[in-house]
């Protein structure tokens, strides 16, 4: 079973400050044994400082070195009086065992032996005194590269040096003591930092997930066919951005949803009243009620034609809805084109009393890269729109004309107009103002939805605008070149 997203988010949260914080205890552990140990160099310094200043006083006393060979305890001796009370880089050891530590320490160096492992990292163990020619004369030998030397300049004449090795590592039990309760301690607060980072990632990784929940319970209502599901938009980020994003979606398939069962309902009812009308009459005609003769055959013949123009829009919308709508393009004289598809109208609107004017460039040619058979269909739907819905009396007139490089035809009727809000529906599927442009006319309100395809397929423009006239203007313009499809 995979993980929720929201213990996903979680463990991804509390891994990354678990990384943090393990990071930190790891660099603070390291940088705490260091810090202290330069801490305890630096005082082992300042000691070293003071001890130079002891032996500028003893060298001026005694007159020379030579009470230190003398005297096996007077070196230990000067370097326990540099303490001060319990020493940062000592153990804490009672002044009274130095000359016995000392002695012991002067007899092993004498007999050549090593110095004892348990003074090796103590100050005693690490500082010596050399002469003015940097020679050896009391204390441990060892290597003085990394060693801090002071000058011994009683009166100011170099008289010798001392020198110190610096602590490598520390040693003694109280300030590893001090050093371990450090670590446990940013051990504890690791450990608490990780506690806290748990108890507040859970809750916070839930709220962030929160507006993914419901964005995915939104999105299965909608495909479940839920259109109206709708998200809150709480933000301006990227998950605001998504709610909008998805009501916007929502909205489109709701629309197309509507559309669809709109666009289905119109068919049906498209295709009922012809074929209720053929049923009628041809039961009329089987039951003996109307006689077989050229009249019923007339009335036949008319609504199977009606019954095939709509199927051969409806067969043309959707060619044009799956790209399969061929186009053969090649350049055209667009004014020869028009007057061609206006030539056969004259006579059907000269019989229904309205004037057909056309206003033709001057100019002659007017060349545009289109198809001429679709261009063709586009003008003759737009005609016989006309045809139909202006009344009697009234007039058309089909203007061509240049403007840059587009070509605009408009085509402007007499009444009856349409209502503004209604102009932009014109060019839907199925849509008919319920008016003087009727049903009753024979149209399906396919026609212009057909010549906005073919206007949108040359890379072109149609809109139905209120005419001078008083009925509509329908304004396209073409590119006068254009792709080849």
């Amino acid at each position: 079973m995979k993980a929720k997203i929201k213990y996903r988010l979680f463990f991804a949260m509390l891994a990354a400050t678990g990384t943090v914080v393990i990071s930190m205890f790891l660099i603070m552990q390291w940088s705490v044994g260091r810090g202290f140990l330069a801490y305890v160099n630096t005082m082992e310094k300042e000691r070293l400082g003071r001890l130079a200043q002891v032996l500028e006083q003893s060298y001026s006393d005694h007159g020379g070195w030579d009470f230190l060979k003398q005297n096996l305890s007077a070196w230990p001796e000067l370097v326990a009086s540099t303490r001060e009370g319990r020493d940062a880089g000592d153990s804490d050891r009672p002044q009274r065992r130095a000359g016995r530590q000392g002695a012991e320490f002067r007899n092993q160096t004498s007999q050549g032996q090593h110095m004892p492992q348990r003074f090796a990292y103590r100050f005693e163990g690490r500082v010596m005194l050399l002469d003015a020619q940097k020679r050896q004369i009391a204390g441990f030998p060892g290597s003085l590269d990394t060693a801090q030397v002071k000058k011994v300049a009683p009166d100011g004449e170099v008289v010798g040096y001392v020198a110190l090795r610096p602590r490598q590592r520390l040693t003694d039990t109280y300030q590893l003591l001090f050093v371990k309760q450090q670590k446990l301690t940013m051990g504890l607060v690791a450990v608490v930092m990780l506690l806290v980072s748990a108890v507040l990632s859970l809750p916070l990784s839930n709220r962030l997930v929160q507006p993914i929940k419901r964005l995915a319970a939104s999105m299965h209502r909608l495909a479940s066919g839920e259109f109206d599901t709708r998200v809150a938009v709480e933000s301006d980020d990227e998950l605001g951005q998504l709610a909008r994003d998805f009501n916007t979606l929502a909205l489109s398939l709701e629309n197309n949803e509507r559309a669809r069962r709109r666009y289905l309902a119109d068919i049906s009812h498209e295709l009922r009243t012809p074929l209720s009308i053929l049923r009628g009459e041809i039961e009329a005609l089987q039951d003996g009620v109307r006689p077989l003769g050229p009249d019923s055959m007339r009335s036949l013949h008319a609504e199977v034609m009606h019954l095939g123009r709509l199927v051969e829009d409806l067969y043309q919308i959707s060619m044009s809805d799956i790209g399969a709508l061929n186009y053969r393009k090649e350049m055209i004289d667009l004014t020869e084109l028009m007057e061609d598809a206006l030539e056969p109208f004259y006579a059907e609107f000269h019989q229904k009393g309205i004037e057909l004017k056309q206003e033709l460039p001057a100019d002659g040619e007017l060349v545009i890269f289109a198809d001429a058979v679709r261009l063709n269909q586009l003008f003759c739907n737009l005609l016989d729109n006309s045809l139909k819905y202006t009344d009697r009396g009234g007039e058309l007139t089909v203007r061509l004309q240049r403007q840059g490089a587009c070509a605009v035809i408009e085509f402007a009727d007499s009444a009856p107009g349409v209502k503004q809000e209604e102009l932009a529906q014109l060019f839907d599927r199925l849509f008919r103002v319920e008016s003087s442009r009727n049903r009753a006319l024979g149209g399906a309100g396919l026609g212009l939805a057909i010549c906005k395809n073919i206007v949108e397929a040359h890379e072109g423009s149609i809109a139905a605008l209120p005419s001078p006239k008083g009925g509509v203007l329908i304004r396209i313009e073409l590119p006068l070149t254009g792709k080849r499809t």
